[in-house]
């Protein structure tokens, strides 16, 4: 949206709280079905004129609402569970965090470095795929590695996706715990000045390494090397050269590169001369190399910090991106391949959509006899809510079934 359409958002935010936020799952949610739960979250505003409003929390659905409709939030943060209300943060000495989803943020702008269409905060349906990748990747290791059952995916808005694991176990980690976590999921390492970022020692490959390339690799040709043309200019290969450590093997893809001009080619090239090399005498140095090549394009690029830190703020569901106008809408992990940012609803097109709606029943029928419909339900928001509530519900099941188990071990004597 331009500088007119973040105007115009100040116009259209109290029909969007009013009528299309999900308050009462989202309240569902975050309750955890504890009030107490609910009144100890941290939630941060930020309004008009980009003033920033930390420390609020509030005793329960009707009282949250009610600010985000006097305050009309362009963004709502959430944060930590903490030991006091966090608007009580000032009267006690203690104020500590003492629950928190275990979170994780991937945005598009880490992937600058190998996507070609786009950059910064740009995105479209060519490095869109590099998001599908992450969350298909992580989605697997958190549930395989780490028995986490409620992942929480949500679309950032504009260029990234978020992941909120849900389980009880997970919210109750603590930050050196988290920070194991996201390190054991952090393949990628070093910094700009770092060619090399990824280094599999070791004759064999970790089972979560081989699971994240059986991911990467039916894709890895067409999305890297043909889509972003990772070998087809000047820049590409002077990024890819560094990558290969071994002297010999380098200086010999150096002078194939120059006989072959398009990035297939160049790739293909590649390959065969490295299993040439790779299968005499030099196989103990370049055991991996194909691999870690394919990691360091195609691997989720995780910032830890957000993951580690017990207090740290995330963007909500639900909220309006300012500069899109989009909203950040939760997705199923397991449809993510038909998931196009570029057709996310913004938030003129819904009220858009409820005006229609309520015309159209109008020009039906008379107003006093009008069906009672939810008005999410009127828009191309529907789809967003109920993945939500199918998450909802599969977290509340499992809370019962807890309860249930725990009572009778209780009756056991």
């Amino acid at each position: 949206m331009s500088t007119e359409g973040i105007e115009n958002l100040i116009d259209l935010l109290p029909l969007y709280y009013q009528r299309l936020f999900p308050f009462h799952d989202y309240y569902r949610w975050l309750s955890y079905g504890d009030p107490s739960v609910f009144s100890r979250r941290e939630f941060s505003f930020t309004v008009r004129d980009d003033v920033y409003i930390r420390y609020r929390s509030f005793v329960n659905q009707d009282e949250l609402q009610l600010e985000c409709r006097r305050l009309l939030p362009f963004k709502i943060d959430i944060g930590a569970i903490y030991n006091i209300c966090p608007k009580d943060e000032k009267k006690f000495s203690s104020f500590l965090p003492v629950e928190r989803e275990l979170v994780f943020d991937i945005d598009m702008t880490d992937y600058d470095d190998v996507r070609s269409c786009c950059s910064g905060a740009d995105i479209c349906t060519k490095c869109w795929k590099y998001m599908v990748i992450a969350c298909q990747i992580l989605d697997s290791a958190l549930r395989e590695d780490f028995g986490f059952e409620h992942l929480l995916w949500v679309f950032s808005g504009r260029r990234g996706i978020h992941c909120w694991v849900c389980d009880k176990s997970a919210r109750e980690l603590n930050s050196m715990t988290r920070g194991c976590v996201a390190e054991y999921l952090q393949l990628i390492t070093g910094g700009e000045l770092k060619a090399k970022k990824v280094n599999f020692p070791g004759p064999k490959l970790h089972h979560s390494v081989r699971r994240a390339l059986n991911i990467i690799e039916p894709l890895f040709v067409s999305m890297c090397v043909e889509e972003q043309n990772m070998l087809g200019t000047e820049e590409g290969v002077a990024k890819f050269l560094p990558l290969i450590l071994d002297d010999s093997l380098r200086s010999q893809v150096k002078d194939l590169f120059k006989k072959h001009t398009s990035s297939v080619e160049r790739w293909e090239a590649f390959t065969a001369c490295y299993q040439v090399e790779k299968q005499t005498g030099k196989k103990w140095r370049l055991n991996h190399l194909l691999e870690e090549i394919m990691i360091q394009y195609a691997y989720p690029r995780l910032d830890i910090n957000v993951t580690k830190g017990m207090n740290h703020l995330l963007k909500s569901p639900f909220c309006i991106h300012p500069k899109s106008g989009k909203v950040s809408v939760p997705f199923s992990p397991k449809a993510v391949g038909k998931f196009n940012p570029l057709t996310v609803p913004t938030i003129n097109l819904l009220i858009e959509e409820i005006n229609a709606f309520d015309a159209k029943e109008d020009s039906i029928q008379e107003s006093n006899t009008r069906r009672k419909i939810k008005d999410y339900k009127k828009t191309s928001l529907n789809k967003s809510v109920h993945v939500f509530q199918e998450f909802l519900r599969n977290l509340e099941d499992a809370s019962k079934g807890q309860k249930i188990l725990q009572s009778d071990m209780l009756m056991e004597f």
